[in-house]
């Protein structure tokens, strides 16, 4: 359900304190009646000052990009396609902030979701409402521009059409999401590190693979090429990267034999002599290349996060774990300069989480517990001299006159036993980049185009180049490749 509004430019931000939007939207689950329709008009376009019935599973907001929608509108409108290099600089005519779910807002809980056939993998829901909502985008540019000039309108060719994705504004909201949910984030690697060992150990080394490799490697330069950022730091890396594509290219096609035999060898190669960034574009390559060894990991991405202690047993054995699992926490010294710099909080307006600079910013008595490395530090030196006085001490015993260290025992049992729950960083310190855990988690929702518009909150494409909801009725969807999408070629456009 969508409703769509005239927006006065001056109300047109992407900050999630905004109060009105160009589009308000809500998936909801089962029949629709007038009473439904009324109260989602009511209360859908207020976001979250309004409330929502349980059969809504998301709601969502999305601005214009004026210049792009008004461009594409107006070529539309006086009979041609849009132009295609502006189209390479934006990407998309609508962007979304917040795509909220799981009980905000009234919404259905999370637990109904997990049943739901449809939407049962993690942010299924969601990320179906994005889809959507870039397909209302394409149908409602051409609406305007036949509305405005029926003689000479023109639809969008379907090449073009395809090109336009849907774009996204995200900021530090999503950061405490990765730090509160170690057990999901544990699944999501894992599952990635699983796909990446199966296809280095069982894919076929063959010449036919390497050409699609080289393909890729190809697509992946133009790609980045396309891909236009204000950030200088992001700006250095992709053109690295560039760089660095073509030189595996040329690797692959000089038929250099110490790398050449097997998959393993070529990723050698990478680790050896190139950046982390081209290491994990080429990885997604390998990927890319076989869907029928990996394709089935994508029904094991979903975790319950449940905080598991046993009171029990020793408070040494809590030590030994601490040593073996959290040694990068042991590794920080929070009494040096810059080391508990920052604190997390939530606005009062918009309950949103906020990075302050601690002892500049107001809110540090309401600091979140998002300092992971800092807690396991206090509550590993505080065991220890536990400990000192009681050595044969129960973690009970110490949860009991310690009950302040309480979350960080939980954290430690549970997540121990992952591999990669837990972001090894101090996220309080001087040299946190919140922008670095945003790029992870949009990573896994197929984002693209990463334009960093501060260390705090980046721009980005979804579904860029993906089929549109003709090709799927039609059946051509199965023959859209749309990993890395490119422009379409202007000698291709009618």
């Amino acid at each position: 359900m969508i409703f769509s509004q005239p927006l006065d430019p001056a109300q047109r931000n992407d900050r999630v304190t905004a109060e009105a939007w160009d589009l308000a939207f809500a998936l909801v689950d089962g029949p629709t009646h007038e009473s439904d329709i009324a109260s989602l008009r009511e209360n859908v376009p207020r976001q979250e000052a309004g409330r929502c019935a349980s059969k809504v599973l998301t709601l969502s907001r999305a601005n214009r990009s004026t210049r792009m929608f008004d461009s594409v509108c107006n070529a539309l409108a006086a009979g041609n396609q849009p132009d295609i290099e502006a189209l390479k600089k934006v990407g998309y005519i609508h962007r979304t902030t917040a795509v909220y779910g799981n009980g905000k807002c009234g919404s259905a809980d999370y637990e109904r979701l997990c049943v739901h056939g449809a939407f049962a993998r993690p942010f299924a829901a969601q990320m179906f409402t994005v889809f959507m909502v870039r397909h209302f985008s394409l149908a409602q540019v051409e609406h305007i521009a036949a509305s405005q000039a029926p003689d000479t309108a023109v639809t969008l060719n379907p090449a073009i059409k395809r090109y336009i994705g849907i774009g996204n504004a995200t900021g530090l909201g999503m950061a405490p999401f990765l730090i509160n949910h170690p057990a999901l984030i544990d699944r999501w690697i894992t599952a990635r590190e699983t796909a990446i060992a199966r296809v280095v150990e069982y894919g076929d080394f063959t010449p036919e693979a390497l050409d699609r490799v080289r393909s890729l490697l190809a697509r992946a330069q133009r790609h980045l090429d396309e891909t236009f950022v204000d950030d200088n730091e992001h700006s250095t890396r992709n053109e690295r990267t560039i760089a660095e594509l073509g030189d595996i290219d040329r690797w692959i096609n000089g038929g250099k034999t110490a790398y050449n035999s097997s998959w393993a060898e070529l990723q050698s190669l990478l680790a050896q002599n190139y950046s982390m960034e081209t290491q994990e574009l080429f990885n997604s390559i390998l990927i890319e290349c076989y869907p029928s060894l990996v394709d089935w990991l994508e029904d094991y991405m979903a975790a319950a996060e449940e905080w598991a202690t046993s009171p029990q047993s020793s408070l040494e054995e809590l030590c030994r774990t601490i040593e073996t699992n959290y040694n990068w926490a042991l590794a920080y010294d929070f009494e040096a300069p810059g080391e508990q710099r920052y604190f997390w909080f939530r606005s009062e307006n918009k309950e949103e989480p906020r990075l302050g600079e601690r002892g500049v910013d107001l809110g540090e008595n309401f600091e979140m517990p998002l300092d992971v490395a800092r807690a396991v530090r206090r509550c590993y030196d505080a065991a220890k001299a536990f400990l000192a006085k009681q050595p044969d001490a129960r973690l009970v015993d110490f949860m009991l006159t310690a009950p302040e260290h309480r979350w960080a025992v939980q954290r430690v049992q549970t997540m121990a036993r992952t591999p990669y729950g837990e972001i090894r960083a101090n996220l309080i310190g001087d040299g946190f980049r919140p922008i670095d855990l945003l790029r992870c988690k949009l990573s896994f929702f197929g984002a693209s185009k990463f334009d960093p518009r501060s260390d705090r909150w980046v721009r980005i494409t979804l579904f860029q180049g993906a089929p549109l909801i003709e090709d799927l009725y039609s059946g051509e969807a199965a023959g859209i490749d749309w990993f890395l999408p490119e422009a379409p070629k202007l000698g291709s456009i009618a």
